[in-house]
């Protein structure tokens, strides 16, 4: 029976789960095209960080969804990256795993017009 004052909440449920879903595509999706970069070095190479906006993390019993999830909440608070990432693997004693991954959430200067495009690496320049 649908409610006036809180609604279904199998609807609401099903409609998280839909926004969750398009949140961890668009993460997915900014990584793999190279415009959100992950690193676990204190910064990237040719790029001066502008801002620290602080640790993000993820967990999951998939390491995908704890990548994307940790990425997506990146994203969420306005990041261009993050650096200094690192995982970890929880092994229990049913055979089960649980990842979990951090990394720190910054904002990057803007590349100036005399730097140049960077040279594009990774999945794309092992493609071709």
């Amino acid at each position: 029976m649908l409610s006036f004052f809180g609604g279904d909440k199998k609807a609401r449920g099903r409609h998280e789960e839909l926004k969750k879903g398009a949140r961890l595509k668009n993460a997915k999706e900014l990584f793999y095209s190279g415009k959100f970069p992950v690193v676990t070095t204190p910064g990237l190479e040719g790029r001066k960080v502008r801002k620290v906006l602080g640790l993000v993390s993820g967990r999951g019993f998939d390491s995908e969804c704890a990548f994307y999830g940790l990425t997506a909440s990146a994203l969420d608070i306005g990041a261009d990256a993050i650096i200094g990432y690192q995982e970890n693997v929880a092994f229990h004693p049913d055979g089960s795993r649980y990842f979990s991954c951090y990394g720190t959430a910054v904002i990057l200067e803007r590349e100036s017009a005399a730097q140049g495009p960077r040279k594009a690496v990774g999945v794309k320049s092992l493609m071709h």
